[in-house]
């Protein structure tokens, strides 16, 4: 293996070892970030509804078109279930507002560009060079505290996951 390779493997095998202190039951950390529109969406306002929070790494990349795509599929399933979505990334709004046009997403895209709210979650990989979002996700109740925490997301799979996740959770 060339050096280049070996560098970029370090990278990405190493990069954002930060793991977050965040654990089931505690409140979400609060966050005020733009959307796709240019309109600030704080969480704190989302108090008295069900939220998906996810993470993802880029806008148009394979994996994160599958899981939006994903997530816009089963929007009437989950909007029945009271539940709200939100998709973060360090991309900025036109970015989110192209992605979100051409995949005709119905649902919420926040920008993070410097990752400051990525991190508070423990979703940041700091790949030295460049940032990116890890792909995570948390379910956040309408007390506002986060009572699942996905930190291996398989695109394909996550959103039939989530779903059988709130309806257990939306039972108890």
């Amino acid at each position: 293996m060339n050096l280049f390779k070996t560098i970029i493997l370090l990278l990405f095998s190493f990069g954002g070892l930060n793991v977050s202190a965040i654990e089931l039951g505690q409140i979400a950390p609060d966050f005020t970030l733009s959307d796709q529109n240019g309109q600030p969406q704080t969480l704190s306002k989302m108090k008295g509804k069900w939220l998906v929070l996810y993470f993802y790494p880029k806008d148009e990349t394979p994996g994160c078109v599958t899981e939006a795509c994903s997530f816009r599929d089963n929007i009437v399933a989950i909007k029945a279930k009271n539940t709200a979505v939100w998709g973060v990334s360090v991309d900025n709004n036109e970015s989110h507002k192209d992605f979100a046009k051409n995949h005709q997403l119905p649902f919420t895209l926040l920008a993070d560009p410097g990752g400051k709210v990525a991190e508070k979650y423990g979703s940041l990989r700091n790949l030295i060079v460049f940032k990116i979002a890890k792909r995570h996700s948390f379910i956040i109740n309408p007390q506002g505290k986060i009572v699942k925490i996905y930190r291996n997301v398989n695109p394909k799979q996550h959103v039939a996951q989530i779903l059988t996740d709130l309806q257990k959770l939306q039972a108890n």
